[in-house]
């Protein structure tokens, strides 16, 4: 029997299967030591939480040990970018390497796998918004006779954003199970078998805590089988828990119910009439609901709108549509199963919508734990949440029963090397933690620049001071630059700063911002181009890999603290400040570190990349805490002279100057 250090260090050497396997593959102490600390994990049925730095290879020093292990394995990741490329690239060739048997499946939410039952009930009944959706739904229909996963990322002929995919697809509401008439070719249920024989399978958060976690049609079964969970991105786990041991009632999940009722009535009770004048109501009283807010990405406490008068109105109008949807679908559900599911749905939308009233989330959810109450304001939709207070109890819970181990990893877990308040959001006050640092070279290949002379990130004209600041550096870099904002609206006003720029000096440099395509179809335009501006809010912050030249210099306008008025934030502070603590300290500024590490760490994503950090916020070096967040950035050298940045772009040294 080989000694398992030994033998996973053999794995990893220079001479070792991995070398042999992956082309440019470098033996990395740090990757052997996280490697080897988590297969103790795996043995052990611990709790592991790990950071591992952008370069360390974490990827591959998890899948080795759990591989090796020869139970069954749950790995579930922040994207659906990152699934992808674990069960098609990263999982075959470790197997492959190791010489494994082991048996992979890829498994995602229902939305990504075309329905047979609504795909023939879109084609009978729905209508879409253009005709260019219904050339997108004849595809659709094409796709789903040729594939054999029904996964909607392999039909490239049809964007992923296309409204087609919403009438196409079912979601965890309108699915009618095995009362399904298509439940044999049902491709969602044919991806969940494959998960239950495989195996190691391949989730993301998001559905790990929908469908194992809440137990969604059998999906509980997954869980007790397995030895092993690995979350990756696991800096994403608090928000998406919260999401989860909540509830929320959208007016979309309405709207939806409501064009459901429609087209199932179409095909089963043509001949009454109320059912639709019913649904219309109910698509207009969703509709009314997100109209009476005014704003848009909003996110407000429940006691601030609950006493305005339009809000009322609209909340009456809402409950009244739906329990008059509920009457007549009561009197038509027998005749068709999706009309059956209809029915089954306005009750619980009813139910939901009761309990949020009430202030009171469902306890099988959120187990009777204090919840905050709050409303979402988006462009077109609105959502009514209840949040827990406090997720740690409730993973606990999750956690308690069989054992196995959990391992928690990312490149931003830690505030320096300290973990309590990640360990603390999710109740993991018993788990062993380690942290392996990048191995880039950032002292040689990368500089932090803090200005100086900006003006308080709360007057009136700090995105102007931004916009003074940085354009130096972005003409030092020819481009080539991110420019992350901590909000829309700094986004915006900074864009256009840029643009007044670029047209007063002549420059050519491209200028995109976030919101003008996809976030794939800007990146893959950022990366073509070369010399391109990019000016982007918090969906560019994490899960951006841009590599080589194109990416030189990241421009970060304020320290990323969530905004204190934010109703789930606030409701935490005034529970930590009763309880005598400092929610500064222990909360705010933990969150704001782990976020900075996520936006600066777009910078340097290979050994070969160089780059200037430039940090715009003066609390970075006017506040004492400023300390806590450059010390938890990678080792780059320090400087406050805009001569150190220009002598950087052409290749002399900067010189070293402390801030």
């Amino acid at each position: 029997m080989p000694d398992p250090k030994q033998h996973i260090e053999r794995i990893f050497a220079p001479e070792g299967p991995l070398a042999g396997a992956v082309p440019g593959f470098r033996a990395r102490p740090q990757q052997v030591e996280m490697a080897l600390c988590i297969a103790a994990a795996i043995t052990n049925n611990q709790a592991l939480v790990a950071e591992a730095g952008t370069g360390t290879g974490k990827t591959f020093a998890y899948l080795v040990p759990a591989l090796l292990s020869g139970g069954k394995v749950i790995i579930s990741t922040g994207t659906k970018t990152l699934q992808d490329q674990l069960f098609n690239r990263d999982l075959p060739t470790v197997r492959d390497a190791l010489g494994v048997g082991a048996t992979i499946a890829l498994l995602k939410g229902r939305a990504n796998y075309v329905c047979p039952y609504h795909l023939e009930r879109a084609l009978s009944a729905a209508r879409l918004a253009t005709r260019e959706e219904a050339t997108h739904l004849r595809k659709i229909v094409r796709f789903a006779e040729r594939t054999r996963t029904g996964d909607k990322a392999e039909c490239d002929d049809v964007p992923e954003d296309s409204g087609a995919w919403a009438v196409a697809t079912s979601t965890r509401e309108n699915c009618l199970g095995q009362e399904c008439p298509h439940a044999k070719g049902c491709f969602v249920t044919a991806a969940r078998q494959e998960a239950l024989m495989a195996d190691v399978v391949v989730v993301n958060h998001h559905l790990f805590f929908a469908d194992v976690m809440l137990k969604d049609e059998g999906m509980g079964e997954l869980l007790p089988a397995c030895n092993t969970i690995i979350f990756d991105e696991a800096h994403q786990l608090p928000e998406v828990a919260g999401l989860f041991f909540g509830e929320s009632l959208s007016t979309n999940q309405i709207i939806e119910l409501a064009r459901d009722t429609r087209n199932e009535g179409i095909v089963s009770a043509k001949d009454y009439a109320p059912l639709q004048d019913a649904a219309n109501v109910l698509d207009k009283a969703a509709r009314d609901l997100r109209l009476a807010v005014k704003g848009e990405n909003l996110r407000l406490p429940a006691a601030r709108i609950e006493s305005e008068a339009a809000f009322i109105e609209a909340l009456h109008g809402l409950a009244a549509a739906i329990a008059e949807l509920d009457r007549h679908l009561g009197t038509q559900a027998e005749r068709g199963e999706g009309l059956a599911n209809c029915l089954r749905r306005s009750q619980e939308l009813a139910a939901a919508l009761q309990r949020w009233r009430g202030g009171s989330a469902d306890p099988e959810v959120a187990g009777g734990d204090e919840v905050v109450k709050w409303v979402e304001v988006y462009l077109q939709a609105l959502s009514l949440n209840l949040t827990p207070l406090d997720i740690a109890p409730i993973f606990q819970r999750q956690m308690e029963g069989h054992p196995r181990a959990w391992i928690f990893t990312s490149a931003t877990l830690a505030v320096g090397s300290n973990f309590s308040h990640y360990c603390g959001e999710l109740g993991l006050a018993e788990a062993v933690t380690g942290v392996w640092g990048s191995p880039f070279d950032y002292e040689k290949n990368a500089l932090l620049y803090a200005p100086t002379h900006m003006p308080d990130p709360n007057s009136p004209l700090y995105q102007e001071a931004v916009a003074e600041a940085a354009w130096p550096a972005i003409r030092a870099s020819g481009g080539r630059a991110f420019v992350l904002c901590t909000s829309l609206r700094a986004m915006r006003r900074l864009r256009e700063l840029l643009q007044e720029k670029l047209a007063a000096e002549g420059l050519d440099l491209p200028l995109l911002m976030q919101g003008e395509g996809s976030r794939s179809e800007l990146l893959e335009r950022f990366r073509f181009l070369g010399n391109a501006i990019l000016v982007a809010s918090q969906s560019f912050w994490e899960g951006v890999d841009v590599r080589g030249e194109a990416l030189s210099l990241v421009v970060i306008d304020k320290l990323p603290f969530a905004p204190p008025d934010d109703p789930v934030l606030a409701a935490r502070i005034d529970k930590l400040r009763a309880a005598g603590r400092n929610p500064f300290m222990e909360y705010q500024l933990p969150r704001a570190v782990i976020s900075m590490k996520q936006g600066s760490g777009r910078l340097i994503r290979d050994e070969d990349d160089r780059g200037v950090l430039m940090i715009c916020d003066p609390r970075l070096t006017g506040k004492p805490y400023g300390k806590a967040v450059w010390r938890s950035l990678p080792p780059m050298r320090r400087t406050r002279e805009i001569a150190d940045v220009e002598a950087f772009f052409v290749g002399a040294q900067p010189v070293k100057s402390e801030t």
